[in-house]
Parts: C-alpha cells; structure tokens; sequence
C-alpha cells in the first residue's frame, strides 16, 4: 500500500534519558530544563529541575524539535549557515531553530526516533547532559524499549 516503517521513541524511555540527563546536571550543580520529542518533534516527555530557568523551558524544547526535525545535533547548525550569510542572517527567523548546542537526534540504529533538548547550563553542560542521557543507546537490551 505505500506505507513506511519508522521508529518513535516511547514515553518510558524518554523518562529513563530525562533522569540520565538530570543526574549530569545534578553533577555539574546546575538545574536544567530536559524535552524529548518524538520523530516527528512532538512533547513525549518534559522535566524542569527546582531552580531551572524559566526561559530555558522552550529553548529545552526547541532544541529537541530541531534535533529531531533535521536529523543533526544543533550545535552543528552554525557550521552549515556560518559561510552562507543570506541563510545565516534569514534562517534564524525561522520558529523553534535553535543553532546552538544542547540537542540531539535519538537514533535507533539508523533510524530517527526523536530528540533531546537540554538547556539551563552552558552550551557544553547541556551538551554533555544530552549525551549522557543517548548512553542509554547503547545499551542493546533498551534498544528494543525505544
């Protein structure tokens, strides 16, 4: 019929990464925002530590949505527009990009099962939280739970 197979990340798995990225942060001494989105960069599962900013709550958010909508960590986004001044100046107008660090993709193999988002810390915290929490893809056994 025309139909395609394609991974989604399940409630209870993003709520196992949301506590892997929160135990960094708690590490760091430093309260964040936590979102992962399904493939298609929808809320599965949110978290604000106590003292997370309030801001941080849609950059945490977004950055999981462009991480998801395009298949690439964010911070990789000023790399690709960084020489293209008319796509650097413009796209950045678009609603829910983020061009920093502090998401990515959730890959099941080499398929995209959603994203991560963490913000509250500096770039490198979250990004280190956001990586701590995708260890748990390595893990074989949960590879089927994703």
């Amino acid at each position: 019929m025309g139909f395609i197979h394609k991974q989604s990340i399940s409630h209870e798995f993003a709520q196992k990464m949301i506590s892997e990225a929160i135990n960094r942060a708690e590490q760091f001494g430093i309260a964040v925002n936590v979102a992962v989105v399904d493939d298609g960069g929808h809320l599965t599962a949110f978290s604000r530590m106590d003292r997370a900013a309030i801001l941080s709550i849609d950059i945490a958010i977004n950055k999981a949505y462009t991480a998801s909508a395009f298949g690439i960590p964010t911070h990789e986004w000023y790399e690709l527009i960084n020489d293209h001044e008319a796509l650097k100046t413009g796209i950045v107008h678009t609603d829910r990009l983020v061009v920093f660090g502090g998401g990515y993709p959730i890959m099941n193999g080499n398929d995209l099962a959603g994203g991560i988002g963490v913000s509250g810390g500096t770039e490198e915290e979250d990004q280190q939280c956001c990586q701590a929490a995708l260890k748990l893809l390595e893990n074989t056994a949960m590879r089927g739970n994703c």
